[in-house]
């Protein structure tokens, strides 16, 4: 359609106003786009050679000699960075060629709608002002013609009177002259503008105007060319499925079909081809039975008095165990011939579908046949014990298999007063050997192995000088003839809160006794888990005796014992038993083998002190809890302790033991020499290299990529709550705020959270997630490489906050390696997803460790 014929109207005019503006919105949106594109572009070819870097880092060992699969690995991975080199070649090419020729382009579309619109105007102020003019001259036309009416009436009147002579008759015969010039003159003038308006307005629409519309034609069509010319420029820049892209997708399906499966360890058997494995013997060593002291029988279970009923407990489990696999693995057999798999092959023409399920009956035949294994070990076993139990013809146990025991009868102070029906029958059936047998079998204890940077732990756990003369002196053991007080004994875990101590309870009967306090007041509590967790309150009687529901004792050791051993329960509602004593963990140490030395300083629970443990001379540091404090805040203290006791990292501050036995509680760790790695940057940063800030961003990321693996959320990693020792080693610290999760969400509000050093989707859902921890290393980095400075200097949270919620980023602190503050763009990514995980910066920043050192 042509614009000369068909835009001359004032709407078309309008339109065509319009169309220019959109087209050059439209021509800026591409620009804006393009430019993202390109840094969209940049940052996936940087991450394509990154990955493929990570990727070719194979192992080299012989073990993958001749693997197909470790080959089209390679192949993939070099594809992987070819196609990050085109990629950046590509962005290359747009920016320099298709994006020049965008901006040359939307300048130009300016032009032409300038030029448009005063060509437009001119030509329309020209049509306006010569029919101004036309109308102008028109009323001047009316108003000679009026005057000369006027004047020549006058001026036959005083003709009339006057005759043909006479002053005044010439004077009026003047101005009637003057008019009938004027009236001709302006009588011709209107004539001629008429024709010339005539002619303008026909040049208007038969000439000016459609050269114009034609001329803004054949320009907007030219730059239509080269519109098309851009966007096929980035069609083409951008087509991944070019010949370039096809030719690496190529090679790498090429190499994936020379992958089979009956191949792909043919070389490797053959090179480390070895002898079937050595049948091992396992034999009695007949040495332990040559002490006269014992009479045991190699190869040979013994049966007594002793043994008698662990034998048969320990048989009815083991055939119980049995039926269970039996029931367990015939229900596997059952589910493997229902499966689609027939003769290894699958029936469903889906090969993804195929792979996963020839995979899940893998399993289950690898399940079956350890199922049986199992079965096969615990038969052998039955048999063993039936043989030994059939010996005896009857269930009665031999005569003269009684060990010698201390013969102290079990006595309550209370005796003089008439024993009840339970105290009677607790002394009728449990005499006092097979009360010290019950609790030596009950309170049996298997020694854990110290932690090589931990204090020996034992001397903190039982004193021989603590049992009284002719008792036992059994060091494993726990038993009912030592004086200890109730504090020493291994089930009491002293003030423990209830929320760490259900973390002990695990079956139905385990139990233990603890402290706590409710308005004001101590109470001792005894914990039980039967169906559920219950806890009840040891009820003190008038005599100053203590009780549940049955009868009272002199001690509360007494009455555990008592309801260990009665068989009864501790109340007739719960009917919770108490069957096994949890005894205190390895890392619980007396408050007492703590000695405080110097105070180090204050932190949001109590003091914190340099001390040592007795019969120790390493220092170390301890947290203390006030004891004033309410108990969710007790809670919160231990939560570090509950996180840190199963985590062995270089860098992550080392912990020892918690005390728990009366207050304060107390949480004991290494001390890290040089204290706060912010205090310190602000110290000594001046003596600090690129090489020692990028080794101390190294530490940090060994230390979150292993706390990264155990899925521990830390939420509050900064230069405050890391420390640095000997030799400017980092060490994380401070996880108060952790949470041993893949996602926490918060639902307590979002008080103390740390605003400036915190993710985005963290601030604003509450979502917690490793990448969360991502963003704070950024942060964290700009404070290593600032030498302690302050983030987001000058702002307020709130701003901080909202500028970040804009795009805002904090710019390189000086002499900031480019390579390290692009790293901390990609953690600062506001989509969490697009941020490397710990993994991939560990990889990245001991690269660049390498560079630097």
């Amino acid at each position: 359609m042509e614009f000369s014929v068909n835009l001359q109207g004032k709407t078309s005019h309008e339109a065509i106003l319009l169309r220019q503006d959109s087209e050059l919105r439209l021509l800026d949106l591409m620009k804006r786009c393009l430019m993202s594109k390109l840094k969209c572009d940049r940052e996936y070819a940087a991450a394509l050679s990154a990955v493929a870097t990570q990727g070719l880092k194979m192992d080299r060992s012989e073990e993958m000699f001749g693997s197909l699969v470790a080959s089209t690995w390679k192949t993939m991975m070099e594809g992987l960075e070819d196609t990050g080199k085109l990629m950046k070649q590509n962005t290359i090419n747009l920016e320099t060629k298709v994006l020049d020729s965008l901006n040359n382009l939307y300048a130009e579309k300016r032009k032409i709608k300038k030029f448009y619109q005063e060509e437009y105007t001119k030509i329309q102020m020209q049509l306006t002002n010569i029919s101004e003019e036309v109308n102008r001259k028109k009323l001047e036309y009316q108003k000679y013609l009026e005057l000369y009416k006027l004047t020549r009436t006058k001026f036959e009147e005083y003709y009339v009177k006057s005759g043909r002579g006479g002053r005044k008759l010439d004077e009026v015969r003047d101005k009637y002259q003057k008019a009938c010039r004027k009236l001709h003159l302006t009588h011709n003038e209107y004539v001629l503008l008429l024709c010339e308006a005539t002619e303008f307005e026909k040049d208007f629409r038969t000439a000016l105007l459609p050269d114009l519309l034609q001329h803004l034609q054949n320009i907007q069509e030219a730059t239509i060319y080269c519109w098309k010319q851009l966007l096929q420029d980035i069609t083409t820049m951008s087509d991944l499925t070019s010949e370039k892209f096809k030719k690496i997708q190529n090679k790498i399906e090429n190499e994936q079909a020379a992958i089979k499966r009956n191949e792909e360890y043919t070389k490797f058997t053959e090179k480390f081809k070895t002898s079937p494995t050595e049948k091992l013997d396992f034999v009695f060593d007949a040495s332990l039975t040559e002490d006269s002291a014992v009479k045991f029988l190699p190869n040979q279970l013994t049966v007594d008095n002793l043994t008698i009923d662990w034998l048969r407990n320990k048989m009815g489990d083991l055939e119980s165990s049995i039926a269970e696999s039996e029931e367990k693995r015939t229900s596997l057999e059952n589910a493997i011939a229902k499966s689609p798999i027939i003769n290894g092959k699958a029936s469903l023409a889906d090969p993804e579908i195929s792979c996963r399920i020839s995979m899940a009956q893998v399993h289950k035949e690898r399940e079956i046949e350890e199922l049986k294994c199992s079965e096969r070990k615990m038969w052998k076993q039955v048999e063993l014990i039936k043989s030994a139990l059939n010996e005896l013809g009857c269930e009665e146990v031999p005569s003269g298999c009684d060990l010698s025991l201390d013969n102290q009868t079990f006595k309550n102070d209370s005796n003089e007063q008439t024993p009840d029906r339970h105290t009677v029958a607790y002394k009728k059936n449990f005499g006092t050997k097979k009360v010290v047998n019950i609790l030596r079998k009950q309170f049996r204890r298997k020694s854990a192995p110290s932690s090589p940077t931990a204090p020996p732990r034992t001397k903190f756990r039982r004193d021989s000088s603590s049992h009284s003369e002719g008792a036992e002196a059994v060091d494993s053991w726990v038993s009912i003839t030592t004086n200890k007080s109730l504090v020493e004994e291994e089930w009491f875990h002293g003030v423990l809160p209830r929320e760490e101590v259900v973390r002990l309870l695990v079956n139905d009967g385990d139990f233990l006794v603890r402290e706590t306090t409710r308005n004001d007041e101590s109470q001792t509590v005894l914990s039980v888990c039967w169906s559920g967790y219950k806890h009840f309150i040891v009820q003190t009687t008038s005599e100053g005796q203590y009780r549940f529901e049955g009868p009272a004792f002199s001690s509360i050791r007494e009455l555990i014992l008592y309801q260990c051993t009665s068989g009864l329960p501790v109340t007739g509602r719960s009917g919770a038993m108490l069957i096994k004593p949890i005894p205190r963990e390895i890392w619980e140490l007396n408050n007492d083998d703590v000695v405080l030395l110097d105070k180090l300083g204050r932190g949001n629970f109590g003091d914190v002190y340099r001390a040592q443990l007795k019969n120790d001379k390493q220092i170390y540091a301890v947290k203390t809890c006030r004891g004033t404090l309410p108990e969710d805040h007790k809670k919160k203290f231990l939560q570090e302790a509950r996180i840190l006791k199963q985590y062995d990292h270089p860098n992550i501050v080392k912990f020892i033991g918690i005390c728990v036995q009366k207050q304060p509680i107390m949480i004991v760790m290494e001390l890290v020499s040089e204290g706060s790695l912010l205090i310190f940057l602000r110290k000594h940063g001046d003596n600090l290299n690129e090489s020692h800030l990028m080794k101390m961003c190294l530490d940090v990321a060994s230390g979150m990529m292993y706390l990264e693996s155990k899925n521990c959320i830390h939420r509050d990693l900064a230069a405050r709550n890391c420390l640095i020792g000997q030799n400017n080693i980092v060490k994380i610290s401070d996880f108060g705020m952790s949470r041993e999760e893949e996602e926490y969400i918060v639902s307590d509000g979002m008080k103390q959270i740390p605003i400036k050093w915190t993710a985005p989707e963290a601030l604003n859902f509450g979502k917690y997630t490793s990448l969360c921890d991502v963003w704070s290393y950024g942060i964290l980095c700009w404070e290593i490489f600032s030498k302690g400075g302050t983030p987001y200097s000058g702002m307020t949270n709130s701003k901080a906050r909202d500028r970040i919620d804009a795009g805002y980023r904090m710019p390189a602190s000086p002499n900031t390696p480019e390579e390290m503050y692009r790293l901390m763009l990609r953690c600062w990514e506001y989509k969490p997803e697009d941020r490397p995980n710990f993994e991939q910066i560990y990889t990245v920043v001991d690269t660049l460790c390498k560079t630097f050192g």
